[in-house]
């Protein structure tokens, strides 16, 4: 029987140093990028392909179980609309980071945002993994829905999947094994079968890949700066005139005369600019949003906007950018 890591779920192996599960004894619990990432936050990429991890997901659709997906509400975009094309079993949808946003957020309205997805959703949860919140509840509705003893955790990666199976394993468990996690990319290789009790299996699965997504398109070190771990500060701009706000090196935003407030991480030096710029090697949109919308830079944050306007943005090569209604 082949041993698998438990911290990625990659099937352990001692002939490929290059490849996923590479081990010096698989008697070891963890792979060594496993163990790397939780000793000393060195991250090796593994490149996976989405045809993978769709093939996981159309495996589930065969159990009828009941799929938990978790879904970063810093990062709800029109990607969840391929996965309801995708998942037909019944879902407990899970909002999770709940403490990165401001503690005044209406989070009924954010629960019913998520009905314009026509997911097969028979309940929602938001909770946060840092802070404990709403853990209780999102354990009773995953028994109370359940079709088995076995669920299914599914979502992009770094929506925080791992994160919150290893505070469920806290709360309401004996177990001591706990997932890899951490801000990059692709962390879970393979599916991970966690038993918290006799009538309860936690079945983490590998995340599914955001190909425009800005943490894809940077190392370790950016990810820090981008990936917010505290709760966000929102900054806002009356813009008069024409203005371009600088989003560190990631992003730049063209606007004139509107009014709007970034949603994004504190680390990030963000700062505005009166003068012409010069852009470089970036990919550019151009969208006009009225006001109540949003403009979403996938994996950065996104822009409130309160005033109709023109904006060009211009982001790292291959990084997604697109308006929608207002999440806030």
């Amino acid at each position: 029987m082949n041993n698998k890591c438990v911290g990625c779920g990659a099937i352990l192996q001692t002939e490929f140093n290059d490849k996923e599960g590479y081990t010096k004894d698989t008697n070891n619990k963890l792979c060594e990028r496993c163990f790397r990432i939780n000793h000393y936050g060195d991250y090796k990429v593994i490149v996976k392909d989405n045809n993978e991890f769709i093939n996981i997901l159309k495996d589930i659709n065969k159990t009828n179980d009941l799929v938990v997906l978790v879904v970063d509400l810093l990062n709800i975009n029109q990607e969840l609309l391929n996965l309801s094309k995708i998942i037909t079993n019944p879902i407990l949808l899970v909002l999770s980071k709940r403490d990165l946003l401001p503690k005044s957020l209406f989070e009924d309205k954010i629960l019913e945002y998520m009905d314009r997805f026509k997911l097969n959703i028979i309940d929602k949860v938001i909770i946060s993994s840092n802070k404990n919140y709403q853990f209780d509840d999102l354990y009773e509705k995953i028994n109370l829905y359940k079709r088995s003893k076995d669920v299914y955790v599914v979502g992009f990666t770094n929506a925080g999947k791992s994160t919150m199976i290893n505070k469920l394993l806290y709360n309401y468990s004996n177990v001591d094994t706990r997932i890899t996690t951490s801000v990059l990319p692709s962390t879970t290789l393979n599916n991970i079968e966690l038993s918290l009790n006799d009538d309860l299996t936690i079945i983490d699965t590998p995340g599914l890949l955001d190909k425009g997504n800005i943490i894809n398109y940077v190392d370790g070190k950016d990810l820090k700066v981008i990936v917010p771990t505290k709760e966000i500060k929102p900054i806002t701009y009356q813009i008069k005139g024409k203005q371009v706000v600088e989003i560190d090196k990631y992003a730049f935003v063209e606007c004139l005369n509107t009014d709007i407030t970034l949603f994004m991480s504190n680390k990030l030096n963000i700062k505005r600019n009166y003068n012409d710029f010069e852009f470089g090697e970036f990919d550019t949109y151009e969208i006009d949003v009225n006001r109540g919308e949003d403009i979403v830079i996938v994996g950065l944050g996104f822009i409130k906007v309160s005033k109709k306007s023109n904006f060009k943005i211009h982001v790292l090569k291959n990084v997604l950018v697109y308006k929608r209604d207002s999440l806030i």
